[in-house]
């Protein structure tokens, strides 16, 4: 111990602490490997500069790591480079304190590059460094050119998504197939339309029938008792689609459809396509005036002072539609939604005949509705909101939650105008209200359709009742307690298979806590720790999860913000009411 220490402990100074080391990795790249075979080349000399700058910080306690991230003949536009790979592994592994590069260009040249960089450093509290460029962002002044970067990067993501909706609609003004659901009677192949011969026929068949039946409903049970179904396909992503009885709704879809008559429509605009029709145009402009003139309802509200905002969305389980109606006592108007063979007077089964209040009704489908649109984390899931960055989903959801505050009985038009928007169909059953809702068309209100071809497909919300006999008409009284009639929670299910899948990863050493599965799949930690019981469940519930026979008030949401759930499953069925 030297004289000067040995004088500070005498005076009873204590000495200062250690100063903390902070671990300094060098990444360098050149675009092009001309001279890199020379003994001296551009790459020496960008860590060279890298060095003497992390020298001049040894004060601060940086110290240069022997290893070295290199990329020679590797183009900034791309973050396929092995060692920008090893550097952010070595990140995440938490072997790094501070990144320095000799410019920023080095990093990368993609801003939108550079954005996912950024929240990779974020997530570990790990700074870099252009020493050529006065860019630190351990410094206030080096955060603030962060930002601006980071909201040029925004404005580069926005731009190529204009350009991309823009080469979407071009294409499509000169007839081209640009995405979305394959029409029935068509394969996509190589962006074009192609016939799919079994297909076709089937589609003639329908505008045959459908001209000859004059109803929907009608062609709807006969395509029912033929078993003439949807056309089976499997998606990119590997999920198996359609094969399924065609409803009302599509039935109306395909013979709307003017793809069938060799055209393409964007935005409202009817272009000439340039695949092959499927359907003479005689046959269909006799399908489009017989389907005008079957709009009844239509035409019914436009003479009704008070218009019934669930008019011809609701069916009951045969399939039968129930029709608005009203009557009058003492000047007070009362408005139902009754089955069509009582409006028509068609011989039925009393105890299936609907006469429902439509203040009820409507009110019950704008409560769940409204339920989904609040529930962020069941939002999340059904329309990806996940792959966005998190100010961009927070934004939809935020607008999602508004849109919901909209929805008003008291405003039957605008009501109806948003709920036509993204309800498909409302069928009406002993023991439940099925709402099946199109997640396209909801996705589209928030404009996360405009660049994707993704198909989201339909939700279905089943909300739990029961029926009181009320003279005539029947009472809705919802939220009654017994278990669902057999539908399964996809949303519920879909977050019980993300929690194994976590904790599988967990048991192979992939990751070692929550932060880094949240991490892992670009996940709020939140998110993770509130989805991580379902892991827990016991086996018994999940198995009833699977086959819908859960209680009708289980939901995900439920469950999220279950703090006290038990670990024993005997006592797990009694808090969730599985054994009431």
């Amino acid at each position: 111990m030297g004289p000067v220490s040995s004088e500070l402990r005498r005076s009873g100074i204590p000495r200062m602490a250690e100063r903390k080391i902070i671990r300094c990795a060098i990444y360098t790249r050149k675009s092009s490997d001309e001279g890199l075979d020379q003994d001296f080349n551009s790459l020496d000399a960008q860590r060279e500069a890298c060095a003497a700058y992390v020298a001049s910080q040894k004060h601060e306690g940086w110290v240069e790591l022997p290893d070295r991230y290199d990329d020679g003949g590797f183009s900034g536009g791309t973050m396929e480079r092995p060692g920008l790979k090893q550097l952010l592994a070595n990140v995440q592994g938490k072997r790094v304190d501070v990144i320095v590069v000799y410019k920023v260009d080095r990093l990368t040249r993609s801003l939108a590059d550079f954005a996912k960089i950024v929240e990779i450093l974020d997530a570990q509290a790990i700074s870099f460094v252009a020493v050529t460029q006065q860019f630190n962002t351990t410094t206030s002044m080096g955060r603030l050119t962060l930002n601006v970067l980071l909201s040029f990067a925004q404005f580069e993501r926005e731009i190529a998504g204009e350009r991309i909706r823009d080469k979407i609609a071009a294409s499509k003004a000169k007839g081209m197939w640009m995405g979305g659901n394959v029409p029935l009677g068509y394969e996509a192949k190589d962006r074009s339309l192609k016939i799919n011969t079994g297909e076709a026929e089937k589609v003639r068949s329908i505008f045959d029938r459908y001209l000859k039946l004059g109803s929907v409903h009608l062609l709807a049970d006969e395509l029912r008792v033929r078993r003439v179904c949807s056309h089976r396909r499997t998606t990119l992503d590997g999920r198996i689609i359609g094969g399924h009885p065609i409803s009302r709704g599509s039935l109306y879809l395909i013979l709307r459809n003017p793809v069938h008559i060799g055209q393409i429509t964007h935005n409202g605009k009817v272009y000439p396509g340039l695949h092959e029709p499927i359907i003479e145009r005689e046959m269909w402009d006799r399908a489009q005036r017989l389907l005008n003139g079957n709009r009844v309802i239509y035409r019914r509200k436009e003479r009704s002072r008070v218009p019934s905002p669930l008019a011809g969305l609701v069916f009951d389980g045969a399939g039968e539609r129930l029709t608005p109606t009203h009557t009058s006592k003492r000047g007070l108007r009362y408005r139902y939604y009754v089955s069509q063979s009582s409006v028509r007077g068609r011989p039925s089964n009393d105890d299936k005949r609907w006469r429902i209040p439509a203040t009820e009704l409507e009110q019950i489908i704008v409560d769940a509705l409204r339920s989904l649109l609040q529930d962020e984390s069941r939002l999340s899931s059904l329309v990806g909101l996940h792959r966005m960055a998190p100010a961009n989903a927070k934004s939809v959801l935020v607008a999602a939650a508004a849109l919901g505050d909209t929805f008003s009985i008291d405003h039957p038009h605008k009501l109806r105008n948003e709920l036509h928007k993204i309800i498909q169909e409302i069928e009406i059953a002993e023991k439940s209200i099925a709402i099946t809702v199109s997640l396209d068309s909801l996705a589209k209100t928030f404009h996360l359709k405009d660049a994707t071809d993704h198909e989201l497909g339909n939700h279905k919300i089943v909300v739990p009742l029961q029926i009181a006999k009320r003279g005539v008409e029947q009472k809705l009284i919802v939220g009654a307690s017994f278990m669902a009639p057999g539908v399964p929670d996809e949303t519920l299910l879909t977050a019980i298979a993300r929690a194994h899948v976590w904790v599988e990863e967990l048991k192979m050493g992939r990751v070692c806590n929550l932060n880094e599965i949240a991490h892992r799949h670009g996940l709020p930690s939140s998110y993770v720790r509130s989805h991580w019981p379902l892991a827990f469940l016991a086996p018994s519930i999940i198995s009833a999860i699977l086959e819908g026979r859960q209680p009708a008030d289980l939901s995900l949401k439920q469950l999220m913000y279950r703090t006290d759930l038990a670990l024993d499953w005997a006592q797990q069925r009694r808090q969730l009411g599985f054994d009431r």
